[in-house]
């Protein structure tokens, strides 16, 4: 990944809002519309711009967080180590992986400046049930910054399991920083610094 801010502008685009309507909303048709109406709530919203992590904790929570699969991301992340861990590790890591998630997406909104979003033609089959929906972020005096969701659908919809930014994939890159906490000092301690960093953040709220 060539920066932690182009991690974080990846993030933001990921706006995924429930669909309202009996028929499943097609995934790049969701990416787009959703994502379109994250960000004009950014750019309308002024103390999003300031850096409020109240509003920005709750715009992500309301539009982004429910629409990923933490539990196959959370597969996928840990690797091994998931099937290794007890089913409490497993809970405790969920909800701290969200809150992380969740923080990190925060930030990511209040550093919205007017990015422009060229969506990709959607090269999928009628019965696929996991695509790629491709994106880049175009950004005055910038480099184009390619990136692209991955979806799985599931009976309530598509879901998200992983956003590759410029070829370096989430999960990848935090399967990498998971891996070596866990094997150097086991699961607990990786739960514990991501539970501590949540609090000291202010994004470790309990969620429902």
């Amino acid at each position: 990944m060539k920066s932690f801010m182009q991690f974080l502008l990846g993030l933001t685009m990921m706006g995924l809002a429930a669909s309202s309507v009996a028929e499943i909303t097609p995934p790049d048709v969701l990416v787009k519309h959703t994502a379109e109406e994250v960000l004009e709530i950014v750019k309308k919203d002024k103390d999003i711009q300031a850096g409020d992590l109240k509003k920005t904790f709750a715009l992500a929570e309301e539009k982004i967080l429910p629409h990923f699969d933490f539990e196959r991301i959370s597969r996928l992340v840990l690797g091994k180590y998931w099937v290794r861990a007890n089913k409490e590790q497993q809970e405790n890591f969920q909800h701290e992986f969200r809150s992380l998630l969740l923080r990190t997406y925060a930030s990511a909104l209040t550093k919205y400046r007017n990015q422009v979003i060229d969506y990709k033609p959607l090269r999928a089959q009628p019965g696929d049930s996991d695509v790629t929906v491709k994106t880049q972020v175009l950004q005055p005096g910038g480099q184009p910054i390619g990136i692209d969701y991955s979806l799985e659908k599931l009976p309530d919809g598509w879901k998200v399991y992983d956003i590759v930014i410029e070829g370096v994939s989430l999960v990848t890159n935090y399967r990498g920083q998971f891996s070596d906490e866990v094997r150097q000092s086991g699961m607990d301690s990786l739960i514990q610094k991501l539970a501590e960093k949540n609090k000291a953040a202010g994004a470790d709220k309990k969620q429902g």
